[in-house]
């Protein structure tokens, strides 16, 4: 967490003091979609996935790992049941802490505010950013791209998230970590 910005030794025992140490195992959903979660979680230990059900499918939208944070954008900013659903995708250790108590902090804390700040910060820029690879790189660029940016998640993740992540199938990404050609020498376009 101090990662993002300088944090006094008060400003963390202070957060630390609101947090409570969880456990969870493979495949729980810490937020679910229609629901509110009423928590954030910092993860200690494990990963996760965040995804929008569409129309039968999961669209994976982000990962966290270590010394990530999760909630639900929806209920903490607007008030509403989450559209995304967190899974754990490994054994997960995790701080949860209200999501109320998390705003109080970014209201009274400014060290916390600018931690959440930059965190928001980080987040838009990941987001801008897979947004334009998905409308200019070829398939074989936005993976080449994600290994570079992501190499912890290429080696933790189900690839079929990894695919989904991408906006391209699973057979195409198989084939571009065996390294096949494409075919007549175009780029995949999924």
């Amino acid at each position: 967490m101090r990662t993002l910005c300088p944090l006094s030794d008060e400003t963390v025992r202070e957060l630390e003091n609101r947090v409570t140490l969880c456990r969870f195992p493979k495949k729980y959903r810490l937020i679910r979609e229609n629901t509110y979660a009423k928590y954030a979680y910092f993860i200690e230990k494990g990963m996760t996935r965040s995804y929008w059900p569409v129309n039968g499918t999961e669209v994976t939208t982000s990962f966290s790992c270590e010394g990530g944070i999760v909630f639900s954008m929806d209920e903490l900013y607007y008030g509403k049941a989450s559209e995304e659903v967190v899974e754990t995708l490994e054994e997960v250790e995790a701080y949860s802490i209200p999501l109320a108590e998390l705003t109080r902090l970014w209201q009274t804390n400014i060290e916390l505010c600018n931690w959440g700040r930059i965190a928001h910060q980080n987040e838009y820029r990941r987001l801008h950013r897979s947004h334009k690879e998905r409308l200019t790189l070829s398939a074989r660029e936005r993976y080449e791209a994600f290994r570079e940016q992501f190499p912890d998640i290429c080696r933790r993740a189900n690839l079929s998230y990894i695919a989904s992540y991408l906006g391209i199938t699973l057979s195409t990404l198989s084939r571009l970590r065996a390294g096949e050609p494409c075919g007549n020498g175009m780029s995949i376009l999924t």
